[in-house]
């Protein structure tokens, strides 16, 4: 079943990490909750990792989506 289509734009990081968070990675994407690859994965983590920031009050909720922010 093909995912949806996002619904706010989308923009490309370049992330660097080491071997061993990389290998952590790996062994998430067969469970299948954190997508078909490695970059799936951490970017799922990444988007987690930032709701709860934003639960906790570290961060505020962005009301404007636009790409440059």
């Amino acid at each position: 079943m093909a995912r949806p289509p996002n619904l706010l734009p989308t923009v490309t990081i370049t992330l660097s990490t080491n071997p061993q968070i990389k290998a952590y990675l790996s062994e998430l994407v067969p469970s299948g909750l954190y997508g078909n690859n490695e970059a799936d994965a951490a970017e799922r983590l990444l988007a987690r990792a930032v709701e709860q920031l934003i639960r906790d009050g570290s961060l505020k909720r962005k009301k404007s989506y636009k790409s440059s922010e």
